[in-house]
């Protein structure tokens, strides 16, 4: 089965797209191989990004420009998605996330989420149904809706026994999976139970940098860090943040901009009489932010038992808070990705590819956990998303076919030869 997965994230970057083959093992059903077709980017239409952004809090918008914007978002996703599949032969099912408006958190409750991208405009662009809407049926089962990556994680790197991993991504929020690990294990002694998959947004990656650089200079972010690594951390200010209540709540738990918003930064320090953002230079800033970013994820990290860190995101290309966050790792290994031969650029758009799938056959898109409950806090595991249109899987063969609708314990990322990396 062939499947595009679209995602974007709070950064707004660009629209990633994974294009996978999947295939079942003829031997070990519950194996399922995922060869990447094609992996890539495709960036934002300008008036749509900025639109997007002018949108997102605090800004006040209405149900008109909200309604705009789920239109202009699925026009933007259909264009991407027309363009791979025109050059890439088909496939047989699209997967998107869409783009997260509101993400409500209240007393660390998830009372809704919302991702815009008129599904109806994708399928019409490339007259392949559509899977969406990946977050509702996780909330409306009382979980947070997010993270929705440590089935992928599990499925890649959670069956070693040896090793408890943190995978780690780093966008606008930053997020974490811990799977693996035995008894026997290393790095469990401290951490959850043996074995135990937990997961859940640690706080700001990117977000609170690239606002405060689009506030200063009109550009979307610090490139290389090169404004940052000229400032100093103003620990006055970094202790004020730290105080965030978000921080001391139990994983699982989610944020989004809705906290981390634009104007965060400003209130936290003048609610705190720590002399206000003025009194910070921009580069003093940036540093500052930096440096809030790597702590809460060590800390929260450190507190997880693991014994190695699998990194990816756009943040873990920022050479300074690269270097920062292995600082306050080590001992533990902070490692990427693409060195296990998990493509770190395309993760997410190979995430959305697998819920898809996962969707199509009828399996489960979070993790159980022990006692029943899903790694999201759910009072169960479902099966994500919407189809668009509601028909369009009746009778095909993949659907029914029974291999596939066997619980997939395993995933295995092969070559374009086939051959497992």
């Amino acid at each position: 089965m062939r499947v595009l997965g679209m995602m974007s994230g709070t950064s707004l970057d660009a629209i990633d797209v994974a294009l996978v083959e999947f295939t079942r093992d003829a031997e070990e059903p519950s194996l399922l191989r995922a060869r990447p077709v094609h992996v890539g980017e495709r960036p934002w239409p300008g008036e749509a990004r900025d639109a997007l952004r002018a949108a997102l809090p605090p800004a006040p918008s209405d149900a008109a420009t909200w309604s705009r914007l789920h239109a202009a978002v699925g026009d933007a996703f259909a264009t991407a998605a027309a363009e791979v599949l025109s050059a890439q032969g088909g496939a047989d099912l699209v997967a998107t996330h869409g783009q997260t408006l509101y993400h409500d958190v209240q007393d660390g409750r998830v009372a809704s989420t919302l991702q815009i991208g008129d599904p109806s405009r994708i399928v019409a662009a490339t007259g392949t149904p559509v899977i969406h809407d990946l977050r509702s049926a996780d909330v409306a089962a009382g979980g947070q809706g997010a993270p929705l990556v440590p089935i992928l994680d599990q499925l890649l790197l959670g069956t070693d026994p040896d090793e408890r991993t943190a995978v780690l991504n780093i966008g606008g929020i930053s997020n974490v999976s811990v799977v693996g690990g035995s008894e026997n294990g290393r790095g469990v002694e401290s951490g959850p139970a043996p074995g135990a998959v937990i997961a859940g947004d640690l706080g700001p990656g990117n977000c609170l940098l690239d606002a405060a650089v689009h506030a200063a200079t009109g550009e979307p972010a610090d490139l290389d860090a090169r404004i940052a690594r000229t400032g100093t951390v103003d620990h006055a200010a970094l202790a004020t943040l730290l105080t965030d209540p978000f921080y001391a709540r139990p994983l699982p738990r989610s944020t989004g901009r809705e906290h981390f918003d634009g104007q965060y930064v400003r209130g936290m320090l003048e609610a705190e009489g720590a002399g206000g953002i003025d009194a910070l230079s921009l580069p003093d800033l940036l540093a500052t932010l930096t440096e809030l970013t790597t702590v809460t994820i060590a800390r929260a990290i450190g507190e997880l038992g693991a014994s190695r860190v699998v990194a990816s995101g756009g943040g873990i290309r920022n050479p300074l808070l690269r270097e920062r966050l292995a600082a306050q790792l080590a001992p533990v290994p902070l490692l990427d990705a693409d060195d296990l031969g998990i493509p770190a650029d395309g993760k997410e758009a190979l995430l959305i590819a697998l819920l898809g799938y996962l969707s199509a056959h009828g399996l489960p898109g979070t993790l159980s956990r022990a006692d029943g409950t899903s790694h999201t806090g759910a009072r169960s595991p479902v099966v994500l998303g919407s189809l668009t249109p509601p028909h369009a899987l009746r009778g095909r063969q993949y659907a029914s076919n029974a291999p596939d609708s066997v619980p997939v314990g395993r995933l295995e990322i092969t070559d374009p030869a086939g051959t497992a990396r």
